[in-house]
């Protein structure tokens, strides 16, 4: 018992002590990044978000809190996840490369103006740097969110929110709540009320 006492808190520990270091390196990231949000909206672009695995699932997220509602009652705001049409996501893979699931959906779907947000807890799949690339070649602006060893992700991106933990799941824990900020921070800016 008390071993497994141990491990619930330094799971809150760890997760406490990553989240107060990326308040301390991530504060005016945060900001820019959800600037480069709210032009593109302003614009009547859209927000394209992916990653995999957990970061997929953190893409759905923070597209429905775009597009449903955050915290107040607003219009909906136009952001989609890439990670969701599984017809595509399969046939891209089959027929040409799992690498290129983002990067072909950012160039049939992605305009000029349009952001494009990658979320890699390594800031080393292959897949989400593709799509970084293609968003940024095509004019889009880019986001990245990553962990520490941000791999090649700063080399593709214009504002990047790195998480200093090696832990993937402290760097998901930040990430989602670093992405719950920037919709806060976006719905402050368009509408000027919480």
């Amino acid at each position: 018992m008390e071993k497994m006492k141990n491990i619930v808190e330094r799971g809150f520990v760890e997760s406490i002590e990553a989240k107060q270091r990326s308040l301390k390196n991530n504060r005016e990231s945060l900001i820019r990044a959800a600037t480069l949000i709210v032009e593109a909206f302003n614009n009547e672009s859209k927000l394209l978000i992916f990653g995999n695995g957990g970061s997929a699932a953190d893409a759905q997220h923070i597209a429905a809190e775009f597009v449903n509602r955050f915290m107040i009652d607003r219009p909906p705001l136009p952001a989609m996840a890439l990670t969701t049409d599984t017809s595509i996501l399969t046939s891209v893979g089959n027929d040409y490369s799992f690498d290129d699931i983002f990067s072909k959906q950012i160039k049939a779907l992605g305009m000029e103006g349009d952001v494009a947000w990658g979320i890699s807890t390594t800031g080393g799949s292959a897949n989400v740097l593709a799509g970084l690339r293609v968003a940024r070649d095509r004019g889009l602006r880019t986001i990245g969110m990553t962990g520490s060893d941000h791999g090649k992700m700063s080399e593709v991106v214009q504002v990047l929110l790195e998480v200093d933990a090696t832990n993937t799941a402290r760097i998901q824990e930040c990430h989602i709540t670093m992405a719950h900020i920037i919709c806060e921070l976006v719905d402050y800016q368009l509408f000027q009320r919480l």
